[in-house]
């Protein structure tokens, strides 16, 4: 039997959490979930977030968690990064920034599971170091007994994502995408058994842009004039992909893609504080 893993795409505000509050459990029983990761820089209002909402996704079974260019855009969080086993901040940020660069994870099941996540450089912070020499640098201390590795490339560019899944085949056993906010399908195993897929894509509503109020967004687009970008709120999906892989080798079996829409008289309003 295959050791199952769900990663859902950024988690965007209040109607992101609501749905994982609402999903978890049943696709952990349908999918026999082994672990479940997932990326929640956009949880707070739309950007970062806090420990109050890292509580709440352990609560709901969330096993992992990534941050992206977000990471410290909620300070209250700092302590949380500092201290949490389960919770990894981008590894190729400077080496004195706070948080953890890669997350262990014993699951219950037995196989041990290695976390590590990446900001791309191609349209995103400038003073980030390789990602690439950054995840070869991590994977090179794991332990033989760690045989599944995930790797999140949080990045604009496609081309980046593509070239570390190429750049992991064999050496990982997942690489996936996030922070475009858009699923793409192009799901598959590599040659030498490295899963992949360049965009998770949202958890949250897709109703505007992005997660985003439209009119707003398409006003700045427009006039060039800057105006908050409030979380919008209807057509509240989680999106990411259900990764079966060997438990003894760590190769992946099969990726696929999965889309759960909350049912529209269980969306909630948009609360900007969380």
């Amino acid at each position: 039997m295959g050791f199952n893993v769900l990663c859902i795409g950024d988690v965007v505000g209040r109607p992101g959490c609501l749905v994982l509050s609402e999903k978890l459990v049943e696709l952990r029983e349908r999918f026999e979930l082994d672990c479940i990761i997932a990326n929640v820089e956009n949880a707070a209002g739309g950007s970062g977030l806090t420990p109050n909402l890292y509580a709440k996704f352990e609560r709901y079974g969330v096993d992992l968690m990534t941050l992206g260019d977000h990471v410290y855009r909620k300070v209250d969080i700092i302590p949380v990064l500092e201290q949490s086993p389960t919770i990894v901040r981008p590894a190729n940020l400077p080496p004195d920034a706070p948080g953890r660069q890669i997350a262990i994870w014993d699951s219950p099941s037995g196989p041990r599971v290695a976390l590590v996540t990446v900001l791309g450089r191609l349209f995103m912070r400038p003073q980030v170091d390789c990602p690439y020499r950054a995840v070869d640098r991590l994977l090179a201390t794991l332990d033989k007994d760690v045989k599944i590795i995930v790797v999140e490339m949080h990045a604009e560019a496609t081309s980046e994502k593509i070239g570390m899944g190429w750049h992991l085949d064999g050496k990982a056993s997942l690489v996936f995408g996030t922070h475009t906010h858009v699923q793409t399908a192009d799901e598959r195993v590599l040659p030498n058994g490295t899963g992949y897929i360049t965009d998770l894509g949202m958890t949250g509503p897709h109703e505007g842009i992005l997660g985003r109020d439209k009119e707003r967004v398409l006003s700045a687009m427009i006039s060039a004039v800057p105006t908050p970008f409030h979380v919008c709120n209807d057509d509240v999906r989680l999106c990411g992909i259900v990764a079966s892989f060997d438990p003894g080798t760590g190769r992946c079996l099969s990726v696929q893609r999965v889309v759960e829409r909350l049912e529209a008289g269980n969306q909630s309003p948009t609360d900007e504080t969380l």
